[in-house]
């Protein structure tokens, strides 16, 4: 796989604290003319590829147990399969709202909006055309890229002005990612990254045989459309039971209702603790060691076992990305909050700015 652009524009050397070393280059445009770049962070321990359409990790690079290199999340070997990708959201900052709100309609301060559907009767991260599909501002920082989006009052029907901001910061083995909303009126904010990972390497089949740890003794349900319930139910006694580390495949086509409706795991999950910085998860591949651990400062993580991959969308390394061969964790506040009043809150009124945070950590077992 060749991610590494065309010619350098602009490079910001490692520093002795430990960050990574930062390459921009022009990645070519859209079919609309925008440019849009590619950054590549590189420490001693990773290779991260970014790009400022749909503020997407592009590619990791992570050693497995014997030193070995291999690219790790699925997603395009180039600007135009990233562009031609309408439903699969590889690797993007989702927004304005991550994850679906019911009948794409929800009110605030007595107000009624209205997001296009694009998900049955759902509006599924942002509307038909979320952040995903947008070209970022962007530059290169000290270990990373800032990405900036304005959001336009009224785009995709939400409310404000909204101003967001992405951090990627590479140091040593962990990529930070670093979020803040500004708006001028009151609205609802939810912003997720969409990475899907297989750390058997991608394309290298699914992701069944991983082990998972969530730190989540509740999560939300869904119903038939996949909205919550409003509940917060535990998961003890459940297929849903990640407390201890379990192999993902083991139970996912067990006879349950929430599998059913989700064709797998698609749900959010209560992590336990308070607001601060907390583990949210662990993930081991026994084939190779590597493993991944997300830390974030988020109340929730979907997680998501690649269900709807179909084998339409051809990957890096030209192998097509079937049923389940990646799981995303998406770090975030629960779906349709703005409909679930006993869910955390996401609203965002002037004045204020949203901030939240999440470390993906990669290493190795023996």
């Amino acid at each position: 796989m060749d991610n590494s652009g065309k010619t350098a524009a602009a490079a910001v050397p490692a520093s002795a604290s430990g960050f990574a070393a930062v390459q921009q280059t022009s990645w070519g445009s859209k079919k609309a003319g925008e440019p849009v770049q590619l950054f590549t962070l590189a420490s001693t321990k990773l290779v991260v590829r970014v790009t400022n359409f749909g503020a997407r990790v592009v590619s990791i690079e992570a050693p497995d147990r014997n030193g070995n290199m291999a690219n790790i999340v699925l997603g395009s070997s180039d600007l135009a399969g990233y562009e031609a990708d309408v439903n699969t959201y590889m690797g993007s900052v989702v927004g304005r709202y991550a994850n679906r709100i019911a009948n794409g309609t929800f009110t605030l301060n007595g107000q009624s909006f209205h997001v296009p559907k694009n998900n049955g009767q759902n509006a599924l991260h942002g509307g038909t055309t979320g952040f995903d599909r947008k070209v970022w501002e962007a530059r290169a920082i000290p270990g990373g890229v800032e990405l900036t989006l304005v959001s336009p009052d009224g785009e995709m029907g939400f409310p404000g002005v909204l101003t967001a901001r992405v951090h990627y910061t590479l140091v040593g083995d962990a990529l930070h990612i670093d979020y803040s909303a500004t708006s001028d009126k009151a609205t609802v904010v939810n912003l997720a990254n969409h990475t899907y990972f297989n750390l058997s390497g991608e394309g290298r089949g699914n992701i069944l045989g991983q082990k998972l740890m969530l730190n989540a003794d509740r999560y939300t349900p869904v119903n038939e459309n996949l909205i919550p319930t409003g509940e917060l139910l535990p998961v003890e006694g459940t297929p849903l039971d990640f407390r201890q580390p379990f192999v993902i495949g083991a139970r996912i086509d067990e006879t349950n209702e929430q599998l059913q409706l989700a064709r797998g795991y698609d749900h959010n999950f209560v992590i336990n603790g308070g607001p601060a910085m907390q583990l949210a998860a662990r993930v081991l591949d026994p084939e190779t060691g590597r493993t991944l651990t997300v830390t974030t400062t988020e109340p929730g993580v979907q997680f998501y076992t690649g269900n709807f991959l179909d084998g339409s969308m051809i990957g890096a390394s030209g192998i097509a990305y079937g049923m389940r061969s990646g799981f995303c964790l998406e770090t975030q506040h629960f779906p349709d909050s703005p409909n679930q009043k006993n869910f955390p809150s996401t609203e965002l009124i002037p004045g204020q700015t949203m901030h939240s945070s999440t470390v993906f950590t990669f290493g190795g077992e023996k």
